[in-house]
């Protein structure tokens, strides 16, 4: 009696892997997608980006982000088109709760970078700076930054001039970063320069994770002191930042404020109607 022939067995193929962020739920607050996400998993996905070198942004977004989105193309391109948009301000969460989600805190950009500095040892991410308010302050900066978290490999930093940078030096600035061969950058220039500057600058750096954490530079250098952790707790961090800067921040809150505030009720009221049609 012959043998059964033998049975070739075939490799199921590998199931290829979804993009880092994708599996992120997201809610629209006034036209821009906010990651209803944590701190934990938020570095969980900038570690996807740095493992799969996967080149995208990351975005801290708060009502001052949100409004000038409104009226910004490029702007609002830097929010929706982010690998993640996290809630860096407590409006933007008191708002995607009320619209159903159930968002226990906020993801704040400075403490997002602290968090993850703290992770960027343990994997030994190379770090790269670009911001602050002057080179001092960015030496200031990175002395913070390492003896704060002891092992943390920054291998560059840039603090551009307010003045909008020649396409030479942009040349340069980009050479300079690709040379270095960060895995994380972050980015502290203000609102809405920083996002708009990654969206610039994306497709000319190596660098798989940007993120643009605002004033968290002037605060990790200790240029500039937070509100105290009870004010940020009830969303009256603007309040601290005014008294600090009134000239530079009232116009700002004043403006944008109260405008979330009509807009994200009128999207309340929208969608209370929709769903009871």
């Amino acid at each position: 009696m012959s043998p059964a022939p033998a049975k070739h067995l075939t490799a199921a193929a590998p199931q290829p892997r979804s993009a880092p962020g994708a599996d992120v739920h997201r809610r629209e607050i006034l036209g821009i997608p906010i990651a209803m996400i944590d701190y934990e998993r938020a570095m969980d996905v900038m570690d996807r980006m740095v493992d799969d070198r996967h080149r995208g942004w990351v975005c801290a977004a708060a009502v001052h982000s949100v409004m000038v989105a409104q009226e910004d193309a490029l702007m609002k391109r830097a929010l929706t088109d982010s690998v993640i948009t996290v809630p860096d301000g407590m409006p933007i969460v008191w708002a995607a709760n009320r619209l159903g989600e159930h968002l226990p805190n906020r993801v704040y950009g400075p403490e997002l970078m602290r968090r993850y500095c703290n992770r960027s040892v343990e994997r030994g991410h190379r770090v790269w700076l670009y911001g602050g308010r002057d080179q001092g302050a960015l030496v200031q900066l990175a002395l913070n930054l390492r003896r704060k978290h002891p092992g943390i490999r920054i291998v560059g930093g840039y603090s551009p001039p307010f003045r909008s940078l020649t396409a030479e030096e942009d040349d340069a600035i980009a050479e300079q970063i690709n040379g270095a061969q960060p895995d994380v950058l972050w980015v502290g220039i203000g609102v809405p320069k920083q996002e708009k500057w990654m969206v610039r600058m994306r497709s000319r750096l190596d660098v798989p994770v940007m993120c643009a954490v605002g004033a968290a530079f002037d605060f990790h250098a200790g240029r500039v002191s937070q509100a105290p952790h009870w004010m940020q707790e009830r969303g009256l961090e603007w309040t601290y930042r005014i008294a600090q800067e009134p000239r530079r921040l009232l116009p700002r809150y004043l403006y944008t404020n109260p405008r979330f505030m009509l807009e994200s009720a009128r999207q309340y009221a929208r969608e209370r109607r929709a769903a009871s049609d």
